[in-house]
């Protein structure tokens, strides 16, 4: 069975310069990390990848090229979007040392996900929304904006030091993954829009504040059973309109 540190995986969406790609597997290797994920990388397999990852092109020759972040996070039971930037809407924010700490203990019961915008645009809000947790990094208020191999080193560094005072607690049930959650998030908006609820054209943010109210709630696989069940017995006994 894999340890904690072992279930912890870095995802890269749609990194520009291979380099970084090198670097940061460099950065994971030194810190005891393997899963390396790409997301639409721009320019990969490439040789400067190689050149930069130094001794880690072990961690190159095993990481994992997904179309979406979707795919590359599905089976996670949790994810950590990394994020220099204040979004008024947002999961809830950790900085990066309690959230290393959160990550070693959710890791426990399966894969968990630290997840990296691209070095010019970071994180869409889609992207950021598709994760549990926003990350902030302290930096200095005059410049914020860390190197994507940098910003993995911290990450990667700080999950290693919290690995050696983390007692994660076993856990009974298996926790819900991020596959899971957005099944259930589908289910939510179709049962919204056939009771009249929820109007697709005029959200009102219903969509973002349901995924922050379930993402603190770090819901268990059986009980997001429970709520569909709950939601596919509704709709099948509301009367005909």
């Amino acid at each position: 069975m894999p340890t904690p540190l072992e279930n912890l995986r870095i995802v890269l969406c749609r990194p520009s310069h291979p380099g970084n790609i090198g670097s940061a597997a460099r950065a994971m290797k030194t810190m005891g990390l393997g899963d390396l994920r790409l997301v639409a990388p721009e320019r990969y397999p490439a040789p400067e990848a190689e050149w930069l990852a130094s001794s880690a092109v072990d961690v190159l020759a095993q990481a994992r090229v997904h179309a979406t972040l979707e795919e590359a996070i599905g089976d996670c039971v949790a994810a950590f979007a990394l994020s220099a930037r204040q979004r008024e809407w947002s999961p809830e924010v950790f900085a990066v040392r309690e959230a290393a700490g959160a990550a070693l203990a959710r890791a426990a019961a399966g894969p968990v996900a630290f997840v990296f915008g691209s070095e010019s645009a970071g994180l869409t809000n889609e992207e950021m929304f598709a994760c549990q947790v926003l990350v902030h990094i302290p930096t200095d208020a005059r410049y914020t904006s860390l190197n994507l191999a940098q910003a993995v080193q911290i990450v990667t560094y700080e999950l290693q030091m919290a690995q050696g005072g983390a007692r994660p607690a076993p856990r009974a049930e298996k926790p819900a993954t991020v596959a899971d959650l957005e099944g259930l998030y589908a289910q939510l908006e179709e049962a919204g829009v056939a009771s009249g609820f929820f109007d697709p054209a005029d959200p009102k943010r219903l969509r973002e504040r349901w995924r922050r109210l379930f993402a603190r709630a770090s819901l268990e696989r059986e009980e997001v059973n429970i709520l569909r069940g709950l939601l596919r017995a509704l709709m099948r006994n509301w009367p005909a309109k």
